[in-house]
Formats: C-alpha cells, structure tokens, sequence
C-alpha cells in the first residue's frame, strides 16, 4: 500500500511539472500566479510597515535608476522601496516589489554595475517564478510525508518519519534552493547586460561579497546559496555570452547613468 500510495503522488507531481525556467530547466509549478501575486503585494505591504523607509534622496536615486533600467528589460510597474538596513541584502517579491537595503548600498559603494548584478538577480527570481516553485516543492514534500503518516510504516516508526523529513529537507528543498540562486545568478547577468550595465561586475561583486562574509558564511552543503566560489565559477562560464548582450546593448545606445 505504501508503495501504491507513494506512486501516485509521485505521478501527481510529474504530471504538475510542467513548466519552464527561462534557462530552460523543468519546474514544478503547482499554484496560480495570481495567488503567489496576491502573497507577494501583501508581504511586501507588511514590510514597509514594519521597517524603516530611507529618504537618502541620493541612496533613492541610484536604487531606483539602477532598478529602472533593469525592469525595463521586462516590461511592468514596479515598486522600488530602500530600506534603512545594514545587512547586505536585497529582494524582488512576485507582484513587481523591489527592496533594497542600506547595507547593500554601502557595500557597492555607489558602484551602479554592481548593484544592477544584484537587483538583476533578485528579478530574476521573479521571472523563474522561483517562489511559485518553492511553495509547490514544500506542498509535494508535505503531501508525501502526510501519506507516510496514513501508512502503517509511518505510525509504526515515528523515528523514521523524522528522519524522512530531515532527508527531505537537505535532500530535495535545500538543492532546490540552491538551483534557484544560480539561475537567478545567470538570469541576473543577463539582464544587467541587455540594460547595459557591465557583467563583469558581477564576478567582482561576488569577490567582494566574499570578502565581506570573512569566512563566516555556511558551508554549501547546509546553506539555501551556492558557495562564492561556485557562484564566481559559474558567472564566470557565462560571461561571453552576456558580454555579447552588453556590447550589443551599448551600440543601441543603452548606457544608464546612474550615480
């Protein structure tokens, strides 16, 4: 019966795994766009509560001129909001949100290239519908151990179960997330290239971003990113084609200035 049961989830999933990256990989996208949207506006409404909003106007300017010309690749309103922060980080939310933080910008130190690298990779996430998919891998994961837990193996072996779910965890989610931060690297790239900003600032984003973490960031095994090296590695493997991008991007004239 476990075996029986565990089939036909596993048919359920590959028959929901329909959909197509933009690099081309298989997704599964179990949920409509139009509910992760809705998930998207409301986090992002909940986020401008709860945090403090810069008014740098110049901190503004190059967050929203360096976003601007990357969406403008994609087409859409979107928001852009900076966010008096001092951690490194930035985000897009499906439903066209862009954040951006203070310790990011500190970071690139009014280096344009550099965050383009970061906003095109956190758009990028969007336009893989990343978070579709996660929320669809957690269901599928959830559904599976829910069929577990109707099966004598499952009630005889609690032990078991727990152990299911930590391989479940580190064995199928984390990978996952993993992938998506790559994607989004190589979308990123792209994207900045085709706005005309520098790829090459990418790679030196990620050194600096290296250098920054001071050997303290997780070991790749166990973390949702792709270690600094593989991350380097792999823009580095796609820079050609993005440099193509780049140099075809400033002969039609595309040459943000954003400072």
């Amino acid at each position: 019966m476990l075996k029986k049961n565990l089939l036909a989830l596993a048919a359920t999933v590959l028959l929901a795994a329909c959909a197509t990256s933009p690099t081309g990989r298989s997704q599964l996208i179990a949920l409509p766009e139009a509910q992760i949207d809705q998930m998207g506006l409301q986090s992002f409404a909940a986020l401008k509560t709860e945090k403090p909003i810069s008014r740098n106007p110049q901190a503004n300017k190059l967050a929203h001129c360096v976003a601007n010309a990357i969406t403008g690749q994609i087409g859409g309103n979107w928001e852009v909001v900076v966010f008096e922060d001092a951690s490194v980080n930035a985000f897009a939310l499906p439903g066209n949100k862009i954040g951006i933080h203070t310790g990011l910008l500190k970071l690139v130190n009014g280096n344009a290239d550099q965050l383009a690298a970061v906003v095109g990779h956190e758009v990028g996430h969007v336009l893989a519908k990343h978070s579709n998919e996660r929320a669809s891998q957690q269901m599928a994961v959830q559904g599976g151990m829910g069929l577990l837990q109707k099966t004598a193996f499952g009630q005889s072996s609690p032990q078991m179960l727990g152990l299911l779910g930590l391989g479940a965890q580190y064995g199928l989610l984390l990978p996952f997330s993993r992938t998506h931060e790559s994607e989004a690297d190589i979308i990123g790239q792209k994207l900045m290239a085709k706005s005309g900003f520098d790829p090459r600032q990418s790679i030196a984003l990620w050194k600096k971003m290296s250098q920054a973490n001071q050997g303290q960031a997780p070991i790749e095994l166990m973390s949702t990113h792709p270690a600094d090296s593989t991350r380097i590695q792999d823009l580095e493997q796609h820079l050609p084609q993005a440099l193509a991008l780049f140099e075809q991007a400033r002969a039609a004239g595309k040459q943000p200035h954003c400072k």
